[in-house]
C-alpha cells in the first residue's frame, strides 16, 4: 500500500520539518542508508520540557515519542522526497530524560516504533531499537529519537 494512503486513512499528517540546530547533517544519505539525526518530541510552538517520572508519564511519554517519529520522518522525507523510498526502518535509539526511578523507558519508546509501524506496515516498518534512560537531553527534551532508514 502507498504510504501516504496509509496515513491518510489513519489520520497521520507530518509536521514540517524541524530546523537544524548545530553543525550537523539532519540526514545523511550513504549507499541506500539515510541516517538521522536525533529529532526532539516539539511540534511547532508546542515545546516540552522535563523528564519521564517526574513531568511526564508513560502514556505521555509514548506520545512525546510518536512526535520525535513524526518529525523524523518529515526530516526523511524532505532529503528523500518520496516515503514509499523507504524499504525498511532499520534502527531506532530512544533517549528517555528519566528521573533514576523510572525504568519504562522501552514502553516509551512503543510510541516511536509503533507510529513507524503504521505508516510503513509490521514488516518494514518495525525497526531494530534501544531506549535509553538518560539524566537530561538538550533544551531539556523529554524524550529524542535518532534513525536509520533504507532507502530506494
Amino acid at each position: 500500500m502507498n504510504v501516504y494512503d496509509r496515513m491518510k486513512e489513519k489520520g497521520i499528517v507530518l509536521p514540517p520539518a524541524p530546523p537544524k540546530g548545530g553543525l550537523y547533517s539532519p540526514c545523511k544519505i550513504v549507499e541506500g542508508w539515510a541516517y538521522l539525526s536525533g529529532c526532539g518530541c516539539n511540534m511547532g510552538d508546542k515545546v516540552y520540557k522535563g523528564t519521564l517520572g517526574r513531568d511526564f508519564t508513560v502514556e505521555e511519554g509514548q506520545m512525546l515519542a510518536r512526535n520525535c517519529a513524526l518529525n523524523l520522518l518529515a526530516v526523511l522525507e524532505r532529503e528523500i522526497g518520496d516515503l514509499n523510498r523507504v524499504k525498511a526502518a532499520a534502527k531506532i535509539l530512544v533517549l528517555v530524560a528519566s528521573q533514576n526511578d523510572f525504568y519504562q523507558q522501552p514502553e516509551v519508546a512503543n510510541g516511536a516504533s509503533g507510529l513507524l509501524a503504521e505508516v510503513f506496515g509490521g514488516d518494514i516498518g518495525l525497526p531494530a531499537r534501544s531506549a535509553i534512560g538518560v539524566n537530561v537531553l538538550p533544551g531539556n527534551l523529554p524524550v529524542e529519537v535518532e534513525a536509520v532508514f533504507v532507502i530506494a
